[in-house]
């Protein structure tokens, strides 16, 4: 009886994982392919890219502020509940999005339905839910995992949606993609539960979440943390959105820009993995910094070497290990300063600031090529943050990490 008691207590934490990783795929992967059916929206619509992009930055701003109110919202009803209304809301925005024929009507159904639906379906919310369901010592791989189930189904759902859109148009095939994400309900009843349980759990007395909020702000690493995070968001950002015309300013042929994303997403997976691992033997904010300095120096080095394709793949594989793998210690960091119990709410408000330099990451990005016709301004920007990153995580004060989780 006894030897059966852990075996079914690891079965229940890798169902918890799964159901993460996987809603995070979906929702994610989804989200992700939507740059693929702008050209066939411009052409059914005639609103013009300028318009259609429009909808796609708004989402970009609104994925980030729901995150926040959805951590609350889970903190309070259940992750059960929201996540259930996240998935229905990112499946209903995909169906409805080819019947609309105006900027506001795309603007409702890509950037407020259904990136508002993946904001609650999201990080925040998956990566409470997972750390408030696992062991403490296990939060750093499954946070790692968790990550690289968002980087999976993007790396799944991109050759998914271009094949549909081959056989069967690229109105039925989105809407079978918003059908797709409805997979992901069952994984609402894995994963309910809300902060009372936290707190029961730790025995600790209940701490309102605006006052959870009002320490998180007075605390130096937290801002620190959030900071660098906003860093990150602003090279994801200009990353995804400009790296097909960094290959075209290159002068490289077209499939480096397809390959190059390719590869940018495969080694995001192993990148998040690696860290999840690594995130329960060395500091966080150590590996925050490294990670950082690292981004630094392969920037450094593309911007001198010569733009061949092996170089291209080569800067999108540094920069894929490095691109997402901030997740597993920029959340482990949240839960080890304040605990699980107001993590959702606390990591939503640390992802907003992701999203908010995400925003001037892809806009920046389009304004600096116009004006001059390359990125270079943009690189050297790009370097100048990651430094200022690496350094800025140093000072954040985290406990060494004892012997025993070294070996």
């Amino acid at each position: 009886m006894t030897s059966t008691a852990p075996s079914n207590r690891q079965y229940a934490l890798w169902l918890v994982l799964l159901a993460s990783a996987g809603t995070f795929a979906l929702t994610m992967g989804t989200r992700q392919t939507m740059g693929l059916f702008m050209s066939p929206l411009n052409t059914a619509t005639g609103l013009g890219v300028g318009s259609i992009s429009l909808a796609f930055a708004f989402g970009q701003l609104w994925w980030g502020l729901t995150q926040p109110f959805a951590g609350a919202m889970a903190e309070k009803v259940g992750t059960g509940r929201v996540l259930c209304t996240g998935v229905a809301l990112v499946a209903l925005g995909t169906f409805i999005t080819p019947y609309m024929t105006s900027t506001a009507g795309l603007v409702f159904a890509i950037g407020v339905l259904a990136a508002g639906g993946a904001g609650m379906a999201g990080p925040a919310v998956l990566m409470s839910a997972t750390a408030r369901l696992m062991p403490a010592d296990k939060r750093g791989m499954a946070t790692g995992i968790v990550n690289a189930g968002g980087s999976f189904g993007q790396f799944l759902m991109a050759p998914l949606a271009s094949a549909l859109m081959l056989g069967i148009g690229w109105a039925n095939a989105m809407q079978v993609l918003g059908l797709l994400v409805l997979l992901a309900l069952p994984a609402a009843f894995l994963l309910k539960g809300n902060a009372a349980q936290s707190r029961a759990a730790s025995a600790a007395p209940p701490i309102p979440t605006g006052q959870a909020i009002r320490s998180a702000l007075a605390h130096p690493g937290y801002l620190l943390l959030a900071t660098g995070f906003f860093v990150c968001g602003f090279h994801v950002a200009f990353l995804a959105t400009h790296l097909p015309g960094v290959v075209a300013a290159c002068g490289l042929p077209l499939q480096y820009a397809g390959w190059s994303l390719a590869v940018l997403g495969l080694f995001n997976i192993v990148g998040s993995l690696a860290m999840g691992w690594a995130v329960g033997r060395w500091r966080m904010k150590s590996l925050l910094s490294l990670l950082y300095a690292v981004r630094a120096l392969a920037i450094t080095l593309f911007v001198l070497a010569p733009k061949t394709g092996p170089v291209m793949l080569v800067f999108a594989a540094v920069m894929g290990l490095t691109f997402l793998s901030t997740v597993p210690p920029t959340a482990g960091l949240v839960a080890k300063f304040f605990g699980t119990a107001h993590m959702a709410t606390l990591f939503g408000m640390v992802m907003l600031t992701h999203q908010i330099g995400g925003f001037l990451g892809a806009w920046l990005g389009g304004k600096v090529f116009e004006a001059t016709g390359n990125y270079d301004a943009m690189w050297l920007l790009d370097i100048a943050l990651a430094v200022g990153a690496a350094l800025l995580h140093l000072p954040i004060k985290e406990a060494r990490m004892p012997r025993l989780a070294l070996a």
